[in-house]
C-alpha cells in the first residue's frame, strides 16, 4: 500500500514539474493583457482629464503614476495623432518574437 502511495505522490509531483511551464505562460500572457488595458485606461483618463491623447509612455508613467515591469515586458506605445487612441502591443521578455 505505501508503494501504492508513494507512486501516487511521484506521479503528481512529476505532473506539476512538467505544466510549470504551461502555468507560468499562461499567467505572464494574462499579465501582459492586464498591462495593455491599464495602458489604455491611463491614455482615456488623460484624454479626458487634458482633451489629448498622450504622446508617449513615458508622459503616463511621469504625469499619471502609471508603472510597468519593463524587466519584464516589452511595451510598445504608439500615438498617432492627440485625438485618436494610441496602438498599445505588450510582449513577454524571453518568449519567441521578443
Amino acid at each position: 500500500m505505501k508503494k501504492l502511495y508513494c507512486a501516487i505522490i511521484a506521479a503528481l509531483i512529476l505532473a506539476l514539474v512538467l505544466l510549470l511551464p504551461v502555468f507560468r505562460r499562461d499567467i505572464r500572457a494574462g499579465s501582459a493583457a492586464s498591462i495593455r488595458e491599464t495602458v489604455l485606461r491611463a491614455a482615456a483618463q488623460c484624454y479626458a482629464v487634458e482633451g489629448a491623447y498622450p504622446p508617449s509612455l513615458s508622459y503616463l508613467e511621469e504625469n499619471y503614476h502609471l508603472v510597468i515591469n519593463h524587466r519584464d515586458f516589452i511595451v510598445s506605445y504608439e500615438a498617432f495623432a492627440s485625438n485618436l487612441p494610441p496602438d498599445v502591443r505588450v510582449l513577454v521578455r524571453g518568449e519567441a518574437g521578443t
